[in-house]
């Protein structure tokens, strides 16, 4: 898996998770899906991601985005 399917799936699952949680906990769980899309459109704009550099220390390949 490349580091940028693995930054795309974390993404994904995060935005899944905090609506979850924001439906049936708490509606401050919602920030979090509030903070993994500025943390997106920040990453696109700077190439600068914390996911990204995580998954490549574990060992995924580079890919086009992240390098």
């Amino acid at each position: 898996m490349t580091i940028d399917r693995a930054v795309m799936m974390f993404a994904g699952c995060m935005v899944l998770i905090s609506l979850g949680l924001g439906f049936y906990v708490s509606p401050w769980w919602y920030l979090l899906t509030a903070f993994v899309g500025v943390n997106l459109i920040q990453a696109s704009v700077t190439r600068f991601c914390p996911a990204a550099i995580f998954f490549k220390k574990v060992g995924c390949k580079s890919g086009v985005t992240f390098k």
